[in-house]
């Protein structure tokens, strides 16, 4: 069993129900370094951070080849489990999201985030379409030999206003089911903050429910109450550290008013 393969189980052994993975998303090799050095568990990279810290828009403008390299050099700075977030896989057809991820393992990741929202589009990929795509991301695992961990996200918390997130939970917990039938291993719902849903998802999803913080979520202590089994920080530590950096230059600049 080589290194990768073990840091995959690995991955996989931190999504516990109660007691989450919590994710400082980073967005380069020094960025990483930095996450690993302060005792993270594993390593995740945020899509947004990534793209912003290239000069790019969100949404896949980041070309893939970018991607990639990133990727490897993130990988040969850290010794921990490292995710990425592929967005929609760089491709709306099964057969490109199977190749993208195989691209993926074969520079170190053992995870990725793969989204159902439709690049360029505002609205989502019907479930099945999602779950064929899914089904391509485990196959590339497969080839590789490689236990990946498939963490589905859907974005229909994004697309709809926060009054209306409870008339949601159905369509979220069948595509929760359907996901997990087509081979996912976790299920990402970016855009719900509001506990009670959150507890919901969490007793009735077949899959470990990952949250995303915000100004709007509960505390790290309810989630875990809750059942929530992985915490990501998103855009969050990017935009933290991005107006740190601003804040020292103004003070600086200062001197010269």
């Amino acid at each position: 069993m080589n290194i990768q393969h073990e840091q995959a189980l690995q991955f996989h052994q931190l999504h516990t129900k109660g007691d989450p993975l919590v994710l400082i998303n980073i967005w380069d090799a020094g960025s990483a370094q930095a996450v690993q050095a302060i005792g993270a568990k594993a390593i995740a990279t945020g899509s947004w951070s990534v793209a912003a810290s290239h000069g790019y828009e969100d949404g896949e403008a980041l070309p893939f080849p970018l991607v990639l390299e990133n990727l490897k050099r993130i990988k040969n700075k850290v010794d921990l489990p490292l995710t990425i977030d592929i967005e929609g896989g760089y491709g709306q057809s099964p057969d490109d999201v199977k190749v993208n991820v195989g691209l993926v393992i074969e520079n170190g990741a053992v995870g990725i985030n793969l989204e159902d929202q439709r690049i360029g589009d505002a609205g989502l990929y019907t479930t099945s379409d999602q779950c064929l795509r899914i089904a391509a991301a485990r196959a590339a695992g497969q080839q590789a030999g490689l236990p990946l961990f498939i963490n589905a996200r859907t974005d229909i918390f994004f697309q709809t206003a926060a009054g209306q997130h409870a008339a949601c939970i159905e369509q979220t917990l069948s595509r929760a089911h359907a996901y997990a039938e087509a081979g996912a291993d976790g299920i990402f719902v970016p855009g719900l903050s509001d506990a009670r849903l959150i507890e919901t998802l969490c007793s009735h999803s077949p899959l470990p429910l990952n949250i995303m913080v915000t100004s709007h979520t509960p505390s790290l202590e309810q989630l875990a109450e809750l059942g929530v089994a992985r915490i990501s920080y998103g855009p969050l530590p990017y935009l933290e550290a991005m107006n740190a950096l601003k804040e020292v230059g103004l003070a600086a600049l200062s001197l010269h008013n």
